[in-house]
Order: C-alpha cells, then sequence, then structure tokens
C-alpha cells in the first residue's frame, strides 16, 4: 500500500485554509443576505443618486467592489450573494464610483436613476455649460459625486470659462456657488489665472465633505490642484482634508463667503448675471454653481429654529456628551444620530416623530434607538410635533398636548430641499435619467 504521508502533508494545510475561506465567504454572504432583506423591508430599495449596475455575466465575485467602498465598514452597500456583488443598501450609497474603479473585469456601470425613480440631471455641454449661457456646473450637481473627479471638474470648468467668456466689465468675472471639492479646485484655478471672483457658501468650507462624520475616510487618491500641483491623498480622513483646505484658503487669500446662501440668479443686459442672496446681490460675467445633490436642510419654519444650538446634520456625536438633546425625524439619518448620541454619553436623548412608528428607517438604526431606549438613555416621543425652541428648552405638542422640557441641543432631520427648482427658476433644462449613465 502506497504511503500517503507526503500527500496529507500538503493537503491538510490546503483543505484548512480552503474551510477557513469558505466559512468566512459564507458568513459575509449570509449578512449581506440580511442587509439587502432589511432595506426591503423597509422600503429603502431606490438609490438617491449616482449608484451601481453589475452585469451578473461579467462578475467574478472576487468581492474588489465590496472591499473598495469608502462608505465600509459604517455601511454595507455591496455585498456578495451567491457568488455575484450586489447593490444590498441602495440608500447608504452616495455615488463615490470607487466600486467601478476597483472592479478588474468592468462589470460596474454607474447610472442616475432607476426604472421605477427618476432622477433630474441638468444637461450639460463638454465644456460643462448649461442650457443658459453662461451658467457653468461641476461636481455632484452635474452627477460627479467623487471627490477626485469633482476637484477636476472645478478646474476643468473655469479654465473653459477663462478661455471662452468675456471678463466682468466692473463686476466680478466669475461667481462660484458652493465651497464643496469642485468649488475648491473652481477658486484656486480663478486664484491662478488672476480672475476676479468671489466664491459664496450656504454652509461651511467643505460642502458635503464637512457635514460627513467625524474620521470619516473621504479620499484614498492623489489629486492634481492648481497652484499646489500634485497632491497625494491616501487614507484621508474629513479632518485632515479639511485641514489641507483650510491651509490653503489661508495661503492663497481666498475670501470665501460663508453663511450665505443663493436664493437666485437673473440675466441682466450685457450678457451677465445678477447672484442674489439674502445678504445682498453679485454682478458677475459667468456663474459656476458647485453645489451638492442633497439639497438645503428642510427647516420646519418654528420659533426658535435660528438659535445657534439647533443644528441639521449629526457631525460628531461626542459633542453631545453630558447634554440634553432633541432629535427631530423619524429616517434613518434621525435614527443614527439619536442613537450615536446617546451611545456618545449624552445626559438625555429625546426623539420626536410625528408618525407612529418608525417605518422607513433600518432595522440595525430601530435596534439600536430601542437599545437605548431600554437603557434608559433614550425616550421617542411618536405622534409628535416641535413647536418652540428656547435657549435651555424646548416645546412639544404630542397628539395635542403640550410638553416642555429642557434642553441644551436640537438636530432636525426632516429631509432636504433639492435644487431642481432652484434649477428650473434659472432656466437650466434638465433630463430625467432613469437607470442610465
Amino acid at each position: 500500500m502506497p504511503d500517503l504521508s507526503p500527500y496529507l502533508v500538503y493537503a491538510l494545510p490546503l483543505v484548512v485554509a480552503w474551510t477557513i475561506y469558505w466559512l468566512r465567504r459564507r458568513k459575509r454572504e449570509s449578512l449581506s443576505v440580511a442587509t439587502l432583506e432589511q432595506a426591503r423591508e423597509a422600503g429603502l430599495v431606490e438609490p438617491a443618486s449616482l449608484h451601481p449596475v453589475i452585469d451578473a455575466t461579467r462578475c467574478l465575485g472576487c468581492g474588489a467592489c465590496v472591499s473598495a467602498c469608502p462608505e465600509q465598514p459604517e455601511h454595507q452597500v455591496l455585498g456578495l450573494i451567491a457568488g455575484k456583488a450586489q447593490l444590498v443598501s441602495p440608500t447608504d450609497c452616495i455615488g463615490h464610483g470607487a466600486c467601478r474603479s476597483a472592479c478588474p473585469t468592468d462589470a460596474i456601470t454607474l447610472v442616475f436613476g432607476t426604472a421605477t425613480r427618476g432622477v433630474s440631471i441638468p444637461m450639460l455641454s463638454p465644456q460643462f455649460e448649461t442650457s443658459v449661457p453662461g451658467i457653468f456646473i461641476a461636481g455632484e450637481l452635474g452627477g460627479m459625486g467623487l471627490i477626485r473627479n469633482a476637484l477636476a471638474q472645478g478646474r476643468q470648468a473655469v479654465e473653459a470659462i477663462r478661455a471662452g467668456r468675456p471678463r466682468g466689465r466692473g463686476a466680478f468675472d466669475l461667481v462660484i456657488v458652493g465651497a464643496g471639492p469642485a468649488g475648491f479646485a473652481a477658486a484656486l484655478t480663478a486664484r491662478s489665472l488672476d480672475m476676479n471672483f468671489a466664491l459664496l457658501e450656504q454652509e461651511a468650507l467643505g460642502g458635503c465633505v464637512f457635514q460627513y462624520p467625524r474620521g470619516k475616510v473621504v479620499m484614498t487618491a492623489p489629486a492634481e490642484l492648481p497652484l499646489l500641483g500634485k497632491i497625494r491623498f491616501t487614507d484621508t480622513s474629513k479632518e485632515e482634508l479639511l485641514k489641507f483646505w483650510q491651509d490653503a484658503e489661508r495661503r492663497f487669500q481666498l475670501k470665501f463667503n460663508y453663511r450665505e446662501r443663493v436664493v437666485g440668479i437673473e440675466a441682466v443686459g450685457d450678457g451677465g448675471f445678477v447672484v442674489r442672496t439674502p445678504k445682498g446681490q453679485y454682478r458677475a460675467a459667468s456663474v459656476l454653481l458647485a453645489i451638492g445633490r442633497r439639497g438645503t436642510p428642510r427647516k420646519l419654519g418654528v420659533p426658535g429654529e435660528d438659535l445657534p444650538h439647533v443644528v441639521y446634520r449629526l457631525i460628531d456625536p461626542e459633542q453631545y456628551r453630558d447634554q440634553r438633546v432633541l432629535v427631530v425625524g423619524g429616517g434613518d439619518s434621525a435614527l443614527e444620530a439619536a442613537a450615536s448620541a446617546a451611545e456618545a454619553g449624552a445626559r438625555q436623548v429625546v426623539v420626536s416623530y410625528r408618525g407612529d412608528a418608525f417605518a422607513r428607517a433600518k432595522a440595525r438604526n430601530r435596534e439600536r434607538v430601542e437599545q437605548a431606549r431600554a437603557s434608559g438613555r433614550l425616550e421617542v416621543l411618536l405622534g409628535s410635533n416641535l413647536r418652540r425652541i428656547e435657549t435651555g428648552s424646548v416645546t412639544l405638542d404630542q397628539k395635542g398636548a403640550l410638553r416642555r422640557l429642557g434642553n441644551d441641543a436640537v438636530i432636525i432631520n426632516a429631509g432636504g430641499e433639492l435644487p431642481d427648482e432652484f434649477l428650473r427658476n434659472v432656466g437650466i433644462a434638465v433630463a430625467t435619467k432613469f437607470g442610465a449613465a
């Protein structure tokens, strides 16, 4: 009988390694299936913007797209099911596009909208000009959510404006709206080309990047920027990128006008524009819209909403340690904010929601809220509406009964006002995409 021991020496480690690999893969697949089922149960199956569509006939099931997604591990956007990649949490996808770059077989296409839900995208020329001559769009609003590409578009759009548009006569050459990636690159480009420009931002430097949670990795690839050259961003966090932008803002004396929201753009007889804000107006030969698609946070219109302790997004849960926090809303953003604040050590967290149940939130967020509620760190007031915000207190109406609570901070997650109406008022033509690139 032949001696099989030499074969066993080599075969046994292979069998062990394959078994471990298979068990881990089964575990990941089970998690992906559960995530997809939770999304379907909550009705959260329509991506908000740019998202991947996977060609199963070309997908190898290697998982490179899953690993490349910058939303991991906070959100499982992509997963492997039956050996193929799938979009398992559609509403968590924000259009980074890293999955397409990572796919070795070009099995992923990035599209807007789905067969049942269209997404409106402005119609642009190759030079990023809209249907209104002199108004340009770059970055997320035009469909480019990836920061590196938004930076490139901001630069390219301003170069096109400088080459093809007249300079401002007694006015600005250019007004840039938005201080996110595209707007920041546009400002650097305008400064490098010696253009007279103004930049308006309704919130703070970074735009959508400023709104990301603390510590989030936002860039993993190099980028080319005017005046700065090639910058090597490797696993760069939100804080690191914002500090880099702030240093550049000071170094090149870029005077951005923060907390100034654009409410209208009107053409004037000389071929230029008047850009209006609540603080004044700006005459310009050209306008570049470098704003996001997520829209302006929707306000409730209640007394006291303009107080400094009222915000519309959770940025850092740690800032609410030992505070009394009110969270308004019943969607995933609201439940994530409430649970995160409670877990970070808030003294008291109250969730106010006008509905009778959190039907449109993912199961894992409902579970986090329920766990915090069971531990006494969080209170849920269903069927309630916020009526007044004051320094030190809030007043709620719960099914006809007024209730006043002590309060240090208010987080309002009531959705956003998308820029579609703004674009229509300006006269910019848009096309509705139903699952098309």
